[in-house]
């Protein structure tokens, strides 16, 4: 009985230090970030569609191209002396390599002269398409639209009573 006790004893002091031997190991990591230069938009030059005529019948439009070309379709002229013909542009700024989204107006825009109106829609831009991409922290942004003219418009310098909105946000 002795030795059982002794063995019993003898075999749990064994299972103790068995138990007691597993070793503890710890690592350690940093935390790292990196903030960016903000994104940012400046208008440089407001849109303008010109000098543009129409015939007191067929109503028209004049298509500006963020290029700062237009062309005009229906009862719309475009006479000799264009007037001042400039596609909208923005400067976009942020972190170098970075591309970005373009958000343009979805809805009509409506420019006034006295109680006459006309719809701005159609907006595209250049660079074209949904995105752009910042080289050397900044991208030149040209945007243009559609001018929708009713026959017989009448004269007048047409303005929008509010300006139209281009957003962008980095991707």
């Amino acid at each position: 009985m002795k030795r059982t006790s002794l063995f019993l004893l003898a075999s749990c002091a064994l299972a103790c230090l068995a138990t007691a031997a597993h070793a503890q190991e710890t690592a350690t990591a940093t935390a790292t970030a990196t903030i960016v230069t903000p994104i940012s938009i400046t208008k440089d030059v407001d849109m303008n569609f010109g000098n543009v005529a129409v015939q007191s019948s067929t109503a028209g439009t004049v298509v500006l191209t963020p290029a700062g070309t237009r062309s005009a379709t229906g009862g719309v002229t475009l006479p000799s002396t264009a007037g001042t013909v400039t596609a909208a542009s923005f400067t976009v700024s942020g972190t170098s390599g970075y591309t970005y989204t373009i958000t343009l107006p979805s809805t009509a825009l409506t420019i006034t002269s006295g109680s006459n109106t006309m719809t701005v829609t159609n907006f595209t831009s250049d660079p074209s398409g949904a995105n752009g991409t910042l080289t050397g922290g900044s991208e030149v942004l040209n945007v243009g639209a559609t001018l929708n003219v009713s026959a017989a418009q009448p004269a007048g310098t047409y303005v929008s009573g509010t300006p139209f909105s281009v957003t962008v946000n980095y991707n």
